[in-house]
């Protein structure tokens, strides 16, 4: 695009006067050359100076213009040319021409359009990081010349490590930018080699003066760099460098909202000080990065905004593309938001770059499709702008130009035919960004609250007042219950008085008890819904940001009183685990759980963002999966989103891919030690399987069920593992299956995993952990009891290989198909039910035991069983599944039931199971009002006289 002709005459005045400096080099420049010259002349007053200044640059620019990118090593030649300098001055200037230059060629780069914003922020945050490094390692060999040379107590001696915060951290630098650094040493001692020792601190302060001096100093060459040392502890007035432990101690005891904002960008400049740099980075990370996710960050983000809004009006800031209503820094707080909230959880979070921190959000979904897009568009449009701008007189603004000429420049910079173009352009970025931040974060100002009845800020308030309350929720609730009520508030406000709350977490609680008492009391079983909200709310009390959650999410605080006044299992989970309230936020999400086919799956990409060798979070991971599945799972059967069939289905689907996992964990930690089995080098698998029974093996698990398992392998005896440390394989699946065990068992901070139970292998809790195929197929035909083949029918492979799967699927049916006496099976099955019944009784007078008392579920499991090891010799299809529904579907396939017996005798049972499954929810007994459910009792009480009160 050529260039308008105000802007044509400007570049013909300035060349010319180039040309009447320096004819001697012009004379040999191409005609190409000379045009692009002249467009950034006229476009840039900067690089104007620049050339005026610098004869000896003026011979070399075409060559200096032409050099790639890629082959470009500032900090190689800085130190040789610091290297040569005899005094001060000179290394000043030194630092100072070349900061002009290389500015010059980031300008001219940026002004013709030779490449994207990315790269020029790049190279403008890598030019600043070589000057600082080298200036630093200048100053270090002159002040260990003046002073020694500083160490710890073994001697080895110490660094300053120059923390660049904010755009320059994050690789962002702006043309024109102010450098935000932080100085800290490892560690305190005193300088050796000198005359006289000082102390390290007094050294370091002493560096860190001629550093800030070197490169902030105004020479006639002009300055590198503004260095503000503001963000620093203590501001200000605090020393200007600390060592690594007094940094950590002022984070993790006074560390402010906006000092963990500036922390997610710092980055320790040169490479070479990485290694010193990671110890003080872990350090620092659970300040950043909360172990929990954080709501406080919306709220200090919003007060923050408000302070810069404030800012922007007390100065008059109108077209201000960074401060703005859509500005830059609105962006900045959109992807700061994620990171603080979430980062803890999320590694992909915890990245300083803000395009790539946009990225980690679209993956993650956090923001509607295409909201992180259009927001790195903008974002990459504004520096843009924002670069050029600067890049005019090299001044840091961030406010449009008022004036027609440089509105010129910077739309023929843009590529826009005129101003009113650019500015539409603009316009319609930051209305775009603005949208986004206003749904995310809002003002603090539309915090406030929303109609919420005075009368339940009075309950509150005064919750001391036992009549007061009482009269507020008889007279304007009008419920029966005041007395109750009162005394759970009441007893509950007590309770707060004796914990650490803090002046943040008490504002948030008096802020969101009034909305809580409005949704509690809007739900009839108040009395028992309040109760369960405040028992989760005692318990996460001391920890504000849960609190914040919900104080700032109306649909999280809905959810919440929606789930505990149906279930005080629910509340009991959110109570002791609180973490899981961030899954209250999306209903949409709460209320479906995972795919039944896709638990694997996202259980292995939920244990992807851990690293594989972190045991100890893999192990927590685990239990917060299943957690927040169960969660959901319960949630939607609460809707009655999911009948009981699916209910079980889902639970039992989750079980097995947890089980996939810890297998998976187990025995990379074995094979890691031992190697693997030799006898796997020919065939795919670990030759290692899970045997699911009972509700696991049936398809039947309830939110509170163990897991029966038996463990078995098919490992020759003549197996060894091939590593370092070599031992018998089935010494190898031993141990294996001991880990396993010990993964499922052991307490975290989120619990246990489930109770696992494999007392139901060949000779019980005698017999081997692990057993071969062959010694269980022997062990099922010579040794076991009717019980044990009545529990082999509810059995299936939940973990293993396809060898083992079609092994253990032989042995099962060889097993089953067995010729049996039916009158000894069916009396050893009835006297197994009424041993069962006696040992397990405890009737209550008036009460029906949903699982044992005749009739119940026991009995239909007793039928299915004995049909199935009675009649599986001449109908092997009875021995394909393992769950009950779908044996007596085939039962009623072979006309050995009746359609309309196996339906009611389907319906009793699945009615049943979901009583007990709600009653779960309630965490009641499984036992009902004997009045209850008798027709199904019928049902089943006439199959079992069919099948097991007659002898043929």
């Amino acid at each position: 695009m050529p260039l308008p002709s105000t802007l044509n005459s400007l570049a013909d005045k300035h060349y010319a006067e180039l040309e009447s400096l320096y004819s001697d080099c012009t004379s040999h420049w191409t005609p190409e050359f000379i045009e692009q010259l002249k467009a950034v002349l006229a476009l840039s007053p900067f690089c104007m100076q620049v050339l005026q200044r610098d004869a000896e640059f003026v011979q070399v620019l075409p060559d200096w213009l032409s050099r790639d990118v890629d082959s470009i090593d500032y900090r190689a030649s800085l130190a040789e040319q610091l290297a040569t300098c005899n005094d001060e001055p000179q290394g000043l200037r030194v630092l100072r021409k070349t900061r002009n230059r290389e500015m010059f060629y980031i300008a001219w780069r940026d002004f013709l359009g030779l490449w994207d914003v990315e790269p020029s922020l790049t190279q403008l945050s890598e030019l600043a990081e070589s000057l600082i490094v080298e200036a630093y390692n200048w100053q270090y060999t002159l002040c260990c010349n003046l002073w020694g040379t500083p160490v710890d107590e073994k001697g080895v001696p110490q660094p300053m490590l120059v923390i660049g915060m904010g755009k320059l951290g994050g690789g962002e630098l702006n043309f024109s930018s102010d450098i935000d650094l932080i100085f800290t040493y490892p560690e305190n001692g005193e300088t050796q080699g000198a005359r006289r020792s000082i102390a390290n601190a007094q050294f370091f302060t002493r560096l860190g003066q001629r550093v800030i001096k070197a490169l902030d100093q105004q020479t006639f060459d002009g300055f590198c760099y503004r260095v503000d040392m503001r963000l620093r502890p203590f501001g200000e007035s605090g020393p200007l460098v600390m060592s690594f432990s007094a940094l950590e101690d002022y984070y993790q005891e006074q560390g402010r909202d906006w000092e963990r904002y500036a922390m997610v960008k710092a980055r320790v400049m040169g490479k070479e000080m990485y290694p010193q740099y990671q110890s003080l980075r872990k350090m620092l990370r659970p300040f950043v990065f909360r172990r929990y996710i954080d709501f406080s960050a919306i709220q200090s983000l919003r007060r923050m905004k408000g302070m810069i809004r404030s800012e922007v009006r007390r100065r008059g800031l109108t077209d201000n593309i960074k401060l703005g209503a859509g500005g830059i820094r609105e962006i900045e707080f959109i992807a700061q938001v994620f990171q603080l909230i979430r980062g803890g959880r999320e590694p992909q979070l915890r990245e300083r770059g803000l395009l790539i921190t946009l990225k980690a959000i679209d993956d993650l979904q956090l923001l509607d499709d295409g909201q992180a897009t259009q927001l790195a568009d903008s974002y990459r449009f504004l520096r843009r702008l924002e670069n050029l701008l600067q890049a005019l007189d090299d001044k840091q603004t961030q406010t449009l130009p008022q004036d027609d000429l440089n509105r010129l420049r910077l739309s023929y910079a843009m590529g826009y035919e005129d101003w009113s173009q650019l500015s539409a352009a603009v316009s319609d970025n930051m209305l775009q960004v603005h949208s986004v931040f206003e749904q995310l974060i809002g003002d603090e100002e539309e915090d406030s609250d929303v109609a919420v009845p005075r009368h339940f800020a009075e309950m509150w308030d005064n919750a001391a007042d036992r009549e007061l309350v009482i009269s507020v929720i008889e007279s304007d609730l009008g419920h029966p219950a005041a007395e109750s009520l009162t005394r759970t508030i009441i007893e509950f406000k007590q309770e707060l008085s004796k914990r650490t709350l803090g002046p943040r977490g008490r504002e948030v609680l008096n802020h969101l008890m009034p909305k809580l008492f409005e949704k509690a009391f809007s739900n009839a079983d108040v009395e028992f819904g309040l109760p369960r909200v405040l028992h989760v709310l005692n318990r996460i009390s001391t920890r504000t940001t849960y609190l914040e959650l919900l104080d700032e999410h109306p649909g999280a605080l809905s959810q919440l009183v929606r789930l505990c006044t149906a279930s005080p299992m629910i509340s009991e989970l959110l109570g002791k685990y609180p973490i899981l309230l961030d899954e209250l936020l999306d209903p949409a999400h709460l209320y479906n759980p995972v795919e039944l086919s896709s638990y694997k799956r996202e259980l292995r990409d939920f244990l992807a963002r851990i690293p594989q060798d972190d045991m100890e979070q893999q192990m927590e991971g685990l239990r917060q999966f299943k957690q927040v599945c169960i969660l959901r799972i319960a949630a939607a059967d609460i809707a009655g989103a999911l009948p009981v069939m699916k209910v079980s289905d889902h639970l039992t689907s989750l079980a097995e891919a947890i089980v996939d996992a810890v297998v998976h964990q187990a025995w990379l930690q074995l094979s890691e030690k031992y190697g693997e089995p030799s006898h796997l080098a020919q065939r795919d698998g670990k030759g290692f399987a899970v045997i699911g029974y009972g509700k696991v093996g049936g398809w039947e698990l309830g939110y509170n069920s163990d897991l029966d398992i038996v463990f078995l392998h098919d490992s020759p005896l003549d197996s060894y593992t091939d590593g370092k440390k070599e031992i018998d394989a089935r010494q190898f699946y031993l141990r294996l299956a001991q880990r396993i065990i010990h993964i499922f068992s052991v307490r975290t901070a989120s619990g246990i995993l489930y109770e696992v139970d494999t007392r139901l292998r060949p000779s019980g809790a005698s017999g081997l952990l692990v057993s071969p195929t062959e010694a269980f197929l022997e062990y099922q035909l010579q040794e076991a009891w009717t019980w044990e083949h009545q529990a082999l029918v509810r059995t299936r492979m939940i973990y293993g290989d396809e060898p083992l799967q079609n092994a253990f699927t032989d042995i099962r049916k060889q097993v089953l198909c067995q010729v049996r006496d039916s009158n000894k099976l069916r009396k050893d099955v009835v006297d197994m039910r009424v041993k069962m019944r006696d040992h397990l009784g405890g009737k209550k007078a008036g009460r029906f035991m949903l699982k044992q008392d005749p009739g119940g579920i026991t009995d239909v499991e007793f039928i299915a069983q004995f049909l199935v090891l009675d009649l599986a010799h001449k109908h092997p299809e009875l021995v394909t599944w393992s769950d009950n529904v779908r044996i007596f579907e085939t039962l009623a396939q072979l006309d050995i039931f009746t359609q309309t017996q196996q339906q009611a005798l389907n319906l009793a049972y699945t009615e049943l199971r979901d009583e007990i499954h709600h009653r779960n929810l309630l965490n009641q007994d499984a036992d009902v009002d004997e009045a209850r459910f008798t027709e199904h009792r019928e049902v089943i009480k006439t199959a079992w006289k069919q099948w097991l009160e007659t002898e043929n």
